[in-house]
C-alpha cells in the first residue's frame, strides 16, 4: 500500500517544529521585557512581525531603556539587519521564476532559522516548493509572536529587572561575534569598533556614538581587507622577466 503522502503545510510544519519549539523560551523572556519597556499586546504583536528577529527586539529593548531616540534605533536595528542582505542572495537561485509580489511576503517573514531550514530543504528535496518554504517562515513567526505576546501577558504579573537586558543583550552580541570570528581582522575590527563606541558615547553623550562607531569600524576592515586583497594578487604574479621575455621566478 503506498504511503498516504502529507500536505504541504503538514510538511511544512514538521519541518519548522524544532523552530517553533526553540523560540518559546527565548519568545517568553522577549515579551516580558518588552512589557517592561512598555509595550502593550498590541504594540508587541506588530513589532514580532514587523521585524521578525530575536536580536533586533531585544535590541529595540535595549534602546528604549536607555532613551535612545526613534532614529537611532531604527539606524542600529537596520545595521544589525543587513546580514539578511546576504542571506536572501543565497535564496535567490531558488525563486528565479517567483513574482516580486511573492519575493516581498517571503523576504518579510524571514529569518535566520528559518532561512537554514528553506535552504536546507531546497538543496536536498527537489519537491520542496515556494508554498512548503513560505509555511515555514509562516509557522516559526507564528510560534514566535505567540510567544511574545504570552510573555508581554506574564510580564504584568512577574517582575523582571530590566537590568538584565544590558547584560543579555552584550552577551548574545558577543556569541554572535565570536560565532563570526575566523580571522585575526575580524577581531582587531571589532576590537576597533568596540573602543570607537566608547570614545563617541563619551563625546556624543548620545547612542548616534554607536552608530557612527559600526560604520567607521566597518570601513576601515573593508579597507584592510582590499589591501590584503591587493597585495596578494600582486605576489601572485611573476618576480621578474628576462631579456627573452621568459618569466622567472625566485625560491
Amino acid at each position: 500500500m503506498p504511503v498516504k503522502k502529507r500536505t504541504p503545510w503538514l510538511e511544512a510544519l514538521y519541518a519548522a517544529m524544532p523552530l517553533c519549539l526553540s523560540y518559546i523560551p527565548v519568545g517568553l523572556a522577549c515579551g516580558m521585557l518588552l512589557q517592561k519597556a512598555g509595550f502593550n499586546i498590541l504594540l508587541t504583536a506588530l513589532l514580532s512581525m514587523l521585524v521578525f528577529s530575536g536580536g533586533a527586539q531585544f535590541l529595540v529593548v535595549s534602546m528604549i531603556s536607555v532613551h535612545a531616540s526613534f532614529v537611532s534605533t531604527i539606524l542600529m536595528v537596520f545595521f544589525l539587519e543587513l546580514r539578511y542582505a546576504l542571506l536572501g542572495s543565497s535564496l535567490s537561485q531558488f525563486f528565479k521564476n517567483e513574482k516580486r509580489s511573492f519575493i516581498a511576503l517571503f523576504s518579510q517573514s524571514m529569518n535566520d532559522e528559518n532561512y537554514a531550514v528553506n535552504y536546507l530543504k531546497y538543496s536536498t528535496d527537489p519537491e520542496w516548493n515556494r508554498k512548503k518554504a513560505l509555511y515555514v517562515n509562516w509557522f516559526s513567526m507564528l510560534s514566535w509572536t505567540g510567544s511574545t505576546i504570552v510573555g508581554t501577558l506574564f510580564g504584568s504579573v512577574i517582575h523582571v529587572d530590566t537590568e538584565l537586558v544590558h547584560f543579555a543583550l552584550t552577551a548574545m552580541f558577543i556569541f554572535m561575534f565570536m560565532m563570526q570570528l575566523n580571522n585575526g581582522l575580524l577581531l582587531i575590527t571589532g576590537l576597533f569598533s568596540g573602543g570607537l563606541a566608547i570614545v563617541f558615547m563619551l563625546l556624543f553623550k548620545n547612542t548616534f556614538g554607536l552608530i557612527l562607531a559600526t560604520l567607521l569600524a566597518s570601513f576601515a576592515g573593508y579597507l584592510v581587507e582590499r589591501s590584503r586583497k591587493t597585495v596578494d594578487t600582486d605576489n601572485d604574479g611573476p618576480d621578474h622577466y628576462d631579456l627573452t621575455g621568459g618569466e622567472v621566478h625566485h625560491e
